[in-house]
């Protein structure tokens, strides 16, 4: 039958005691419960960033390992991802979040002994666990999703995702009150932001440990339940699950629109810095880029839920690519191309993003969708990674321009996918 852990059989225990009034109670707190969650693990993991390469910069003695924090980070996301939906499928979802919150958070306290230290490998390390919360944060989506019928799912996912706007607006921003507090303290600087890390993702294991009740697998909604009709159908294998249309659709969607963002984001702060503009154009650059990646996200969830899933992919792939030629041909000397470039390849990716998040496990019973929903972020993070490395090889070896023409040609695949699998994915849904 459906994989129904021990978990899952208590959360359908508890959900029979609880009467409807209650749970549809239960469950718009759990959703803005999720939204401050993401809200303060974002900030935090925007901090850290926000330095990391400084910090960096400064115990390796030079510039070369820079980037290291950041990609170790994001694999550290992508592996906590799996980790934490199999831990949800033993414990709950509940026991799942907490976990990568408290690991984010000692990995916090790690990478600022670090930093107090001088350990570059303390200093990885601590990134690494500091994923973990990250990953956390991302999969509060999902358990918004489950909580709410079909026609809603997209809404639910795009209220939470839309709490990460929170954290790309203050992360950054407590940076340099953090050092100034660390140095009046008489501790290094840079020591600062990774106290904020601590405070902020230590709160939000606190509110989760106090307000995420009761466990969120008994507030599904029924269509993600178990149904007794398939206590007959046997387990789907994972290699099943995967070819299904609205799952092998959303994966490479996710993976797709992750890599072309990534790929074209990561280079624009030096692609700017060389051609002689100053942090001020950068900070307004990437400001765009992060509000277009999450400042509309309960708009896209609302089109994904009015015309569907596969529409609204279709137009974050559209936008994306119009984001990379514009990317590709802007002048870097000046004017508004870049700027509205980075606002549409965030907001192309966001449009992907919501909705392929709100397909991904659609049909599923609550077991295989835990599955599937860790699997997918850790494609999408994993890949993220990579994008991240790869982008620096191609503008070394070629030219930013190229960068741009390269993340267009990287959207045929998820483009020609869509055309092939779009209506059945349709089908599949309705």
């Amino acid at each position: 039958m459906p994989e129904r852990t021990a978990a899952i059989v208590r959360a359908e225990a508890l959900a029979a005691t609880l009467d409807p009034a209650t749970k549809d109670r239960l469950r718009r707190r759990m959703r803005w419960v999720l939204f401050g969650v993401s809200a303060l693990g974002s900030t935090a993991y925007i901090a850290a960033v926000t330095v990391s390469t400084l910090v960096a910069a400064e115990l390796s003695g030079g510039a070369a390992l820079g980037g290291l924090p950041t990609a170790v980070t994001t694999i550290g996301t992508a592996s906590a991802a799996s980790l934490l939906a199999f831990t949800m499928l033993r414990i709950g979802r509940r026991g799942g979040i907490l976990l990568g919150l408290v690991v984010g958070a000692l990995g916090g306290a790690v990478v600022f002994a670090a930093v107090l230290l001088g350990s570059l490998l303390l200093l990885l390390l601590g990134s690494a666990m500091t994923g973990f919360a990250n990953a956390a944060g991302n999969l509060g989506r999902y358990i918004a999703a489950d909580m709410v019928p079909p026609e809603r799912r997209a809404s639910a996912i795009g209220i939470v995702v839309w709490g990460t706007t929170i954290g790309t607006v203050i992360g950054p921003n407590l940076a340099a009150p953090a050092a100034s507090l660390a140095a009046a303290v008489g501790l290094p600087e840079l020591a600062g932001a990774y106290g904020v890390t601590v405070a902020f993702v230590g709160f939000a294991a606190i509110v989760g440990f106090v307000v995420v009740r009761p466990e969120p697998y008994a507030l599904a909604d029924p269509s993600a339940l178990h149904r007794p009709e398939d206590a007959n159908v046997p387990k789907p294998s994972i290699g099943t699950v995967l070819r299904r249309p609205t799952v092998v659709v959303a994966l490479v969607t996710l993976v797709g629109a992750q890599v072309v963002m990534v790929l074209i984001m990561t280079m624009t702060p030096l692609h700017l810095t060389a051609h002689g503009h100053g942090l001020e154009t950068v900070g307004f650059v990437l400001s765009a880029h992060t509000f277009g990646m999450f400042g509309l996200s309960p708009l896209s969830g609302r089109l994904t839920d009015r015309f569907g899933a596969v529409p609204v992919i279709a137009a974050g792939l559209v936008t994306l690519a119009a984001a990379a030629l514009l990317a590709a041909v802007a002048p870097p000397e000046g004017g508004l191309g870049l700027t509205v470039a980075l606002f549409l390849l965030g907001y192309g990716w966001n449009l992907c993003f919501v909705a392929a998040s709100s397909m991904v496990s659609h049909g599923l019973a609550l077991g295989e969708r835990t599955r599937v929903q860790g699997l997918a972020d850790s494609l999408t993070w994993g890949t993220a990674a990579f994008a991240s490395l790869a982008s620096g090889i191609v503008v070394e070896s070629a030219s930013y321009t190229a960068l741009g023409f390269l993340g267009m040609a990287l959207l045929v695949a998820p483009a020609a996918l869509l055309v092939l699998r779009g209506r059945a994915a349709t089908t599949a849904i309705a």
